[in-house]
């Protein structure tokens, strides 16, 4: 099984719900599943595994789910596969449930029941077709390039004043800011919020500029403990995570110093704690969007680690992935971001040049983010790669995020 979150943002940046993109077998190894075997247990529907196995908060924050559904699955008996709560899955349809009877009774079977739904897929022409069911519709998806959005937003004030509209494939900062700009839409999806910066004159905020010499001090070689604890110590919140982290680990705490706590914890586990915590603080006046994706493709990069045949650079992936997104954090472009940042050269060379050692780990998370199943299922393959401990391994990275802001 793969799996991956899609989130959708509102106009002020903020993620209010995921879609969960799934697939169930590598089509590469099994292609008869892109046909109709594709269909094989369809009743039994990935997302709502995933949702009831791992649990909504640690998924998504207890932010609501979108999960695609086709016109098999809308029949499965949902509420034994997923014990969530009805408001917080967002069922979402497609144009292969089409306006009969027994979808139309079935999908208004599922509204009685508390379920929200969302539709995607329709071409404007169908808009008339399918009112029966879009009139059932808590969200509907289109597509911005397709259609102006105040003929839609006319329209679906008139028709559907309820439905709430989502924009999709919005896939650059400017298309984001026009649309928010022009209003109507109520979601947004697309990779927008992380396209890499090209150019940028902004100056490194002062207190950033902290946080950037407390990495370099950790990762050059064989670092001094005291120097990081000096500057740990400039900065309040990282005084206090610091010492409750610590605290946490030791039988008898009462740990009291930052010169202790580092000493407790070591070079090589403060060097890991130092680079996440300041990355957090880094991200502070980012989108909420941007510290979770820095830290899940860290932790990710590290879990693939073994599965590419890199055991002993797990510490490196991990940095990799958690400076994935340093030219966003700065905004600065990459190239600027990583001058002011020591890291190693195979780390540069792969966020840089996307080449090096590091580098295949990289494009494969960004694969995998992007929920492009074929080319995943192809370097799989070349690589030799189990899926299923692939999926293990982005489900491990979602909880170890939630226990990272738990704690």
């Amino acid at each position: 099984m793969l799996a991956t979150l899609i989130p959708l943002f509102d106009d002020k940046m903020a993620v209010c719900a995921y879609s969960i993109f799934a697939q169930r077998k590598n089509l590469l190894l099994q292609p008869s599943f892109a046909g109709g075997s594709r269909f094989d247990g369809a009743g039994n529907v990935v997302g709502l595994d995933i949702v009831d196995n791992i649990g909504i908060d640690n998924l998504s924050d207890d932010k609501e789910v979108f999960i695609e559904m086709n016109n098999i699955s809308i029949f499965a008996d949902i509420e034994t596969q997923c014990k969530a709560p009805h408001d917080k899955l967002v069922l979402l349809l497609d144009s292969s449930i089409v306006p009969e009877e027994n979808y139309i009774n079935r999908v208004k079977e599922l509204k009685s029941k508390k379920y929200k739904l969302a539709i995607r897929k329709l071409q404007i022409d169908q808009f008339e077709t399918y009112k029966p069911i879009i009139s059932l519709m808590d969200y509907i998806l289109l597509d911005h390039r397709k259609i102006k959005i105040a003929i839609a937003r006319e329209y679906f004030g008139k028709v559907y004043p309820n439905i709430k509209l989502c924009a999709v494939n919005v896939d650059s900062q400017e298309d984001y800011d026009k649309l928010t700009k022009e209003g109507g839409y109520n979601l947004y999806e697309g990779v927008f919020f992380r396209m890499p910066i090209k150019q940028s004159d902004k100056e490194v905020a002062p207190l950033k500029v902290n946080y950037i010499e407390l990495l370099n001090v950790v990762n050059e070689p064989d670092y001094d403990l005291t120097k990081a604890s000096d500057v740990i110590q400039r900065d309040t919140a990282l005084v206090i995570s610091l010492l409750k982290m610590v605290n946490r680990m030791t039988v008898n705490s009462g740990i009291n110093s930052v010169n202790h706590a580092a000493a407790m914890l070591g070079q090589r586990e403060l060097k890991k704690w130092i680079n996440t915590a300041v990355t957090k603080e880094l991200c502070a006046d980012r989108p909420s969007e941007i510290t979770r994706m820095s830290l899940i493709r860290a932790k990710f990069a590290e879990e693939l680690a073994p599965l590419f045949d890199k055991a002993g650079l797990t510490s490196e992936l991990f940095l990799m992935g958690l400076f994935s997104v340093l030219d966003l954090i700065l905004d600065k472009p990459m190239t600027e971001a990583l001058e002011m940042v020591k890291v190693s050269k195979p780390i540069q060379d792969a966020l840089i040049s996307g080449k090096g050692e590091l580098a295949p780990v990289l494009s494969f998370i960004q694969e995998y983010e992007n929920a492009s199943w074929q080319e995943v299922s192809r370097l799989m393959v070349l690589q030799n790669i189990d899926m299923d401990k692939v999926y293990d391994a982005y489900i491990g990275s979602l909880k170890w995020y939630k226990d990272l802001f738990s704690a």
